[in-house]
């Protein structure tokens, strides 16, 4: 197939260079086009980033000598690429302007940034769980005034530690929720060589965090009526979220009551045979198995078990019951894989896939 020319907004950012790693052999997409800040314009991608390359994997050959474009030139832009990613460092409201108008020039616009995730008709996807979000898309179409422009985003990072673990439990009928997320600095766009603060520290607070892991799963719950997405209204859910002295991967502790107190039994059969649209499309980004349980009491570890199915798979382990709650156990899940770029671009290669590009 001839691939789609896509572009990176935000390119030089953590979450940018996670996609361009991402994308840089990509079989349905090519990158042709990097965009940033004004102050990066002009500058080759390399001489953008200089030393501010985070990542452990390197910075792929074919992106260092791309001229990087203007975010806000989206004319430039268009006359190089078809679809972008996004996932630039702005105020909300400048983000969600900005998304909008490139959605507006029949760009269609992939976003791993949270400006757009409670606009009542901008679908907030995880893949395997909510993908019929996809058809508000027409609504958002409609009333953007576009053919091929739109708008869909990938949920926060730390819901992705408990809400894939939970979804195929809500046949049971969970109706309260209490979840501890430990994230990892890189949530927070950092390395230890920049945040030497975290090194042998816990911060016991995230702006934001804890309402966005509250209320974003029940949107992913939620259901399309009218042209919009109208989120559940169970289960209740309480977070707290803590900052950990960790590179990379989010780990939650849950405990869950259900009206339907299933069995341990019924519980690892749900997680092992949860599979979704990614997995029956073969997906590139697809992990094989969505959701895996460790049996060992010291598992999932970040360290071990974050890369799983290359960061795009969800590990469980410790499952128990509670003597307040009916079950606990342990989640967890790659922020910046599954939790950001990687889960965006698995978005878009199941809009690519389903035929959302496309002109209608």
């Amino acid at each position: 197939m001839t691939k789609r020319k896509v572009g990176v907004i935000g390119a030089t950012g953590m979450v940018g260079q996670r996609f361009l790693t991402l994308l840089s052999d990509h079989p349905y997409f090519e990158v042709t086009a990097l965009a940033a800040s004004a102050n990066s314009a002009g500058k080759t991608y390399k001489e953008a980033v200089g030393s501010r390359w985070k990542l452990q994997t390197p910075m792929p050959e074919q992106f260092a000598d791309m001229v990087v474009i203007d975010a806000a030139d989206i004319a430039a832009m268009k006359e190089k690429c078809s679809v972008v990613f996004c996932a630039v460092n702005m105020k909300k409201e400048e983000i969600r302007a900005l998304e909008e108008a490139y959605a507006r020039a029949e760009i269609p616009v992939v976003s791993n940034n949270s400006a757009h995730r409670w606009t009542p008709d901008v679908p907030m996807v995880i893949p395997e769980i909510n993908d019929a979000h996809l058809a508000v898309i027409a609504a958002q179409r409609k009333r953007l005034g576009t053919k091929r422009g739109f708008i869909a985003v990938k949920p926060n990072c730390s819901i992705q530690s408990y809400v894939p673990a939970l979804t195929p439990l809500l046949q049971f009928e969970p109706y309260e929720v209490v979840a501890t997320t430990y994230q990892a600095i890189s949530g927070a766009g950092k390395t230890f060589r920049e945040w030497p603060e975290m090194i042998d520290n816990v911060i016991p607070f995230i702006g934001g965090e804890e309402e966005k892991s509250e209320q974003e799963p029940l949107r992913v719950w939620g259901k399309v009526e009218n042209g919009e997405i109208v989120k559940a209204k169970e289960p209740v859910i309480t977070t707290q979220c803590i900052r950990v002295p960790v590179t990379d991967g989010h780990t939650a502790a849950v405990f869950v009551k259900f009206r339907k107190k299933p069995t341990k039994e019924q519980i690892l059969d749900a997680w092992k045979n949860f599979s979704g649209k990614p997995q029956a499309l073969k997906l590139p980004h697809a992990p094989a198995q969505f959701v895996t349980y460790f049996e060992e009491d010291n598992r999932p570890q970040a360290a071990l078990d974050r890369d799983i199915y290359g960061g795009m798979g969800v590990t469980v382990g410790r499952l128990r019951e509670d003597t307040l709650f009916d079950w606990k156990f342990v989640g967890l899940s790659h922020n910046t894989l599954r939790g950001a770029a990687g889960g965006a671009v698995l978005i878009a290669e199941l809009l690519e896939k389903e035929g959302y590009f496309d002109e209608i």
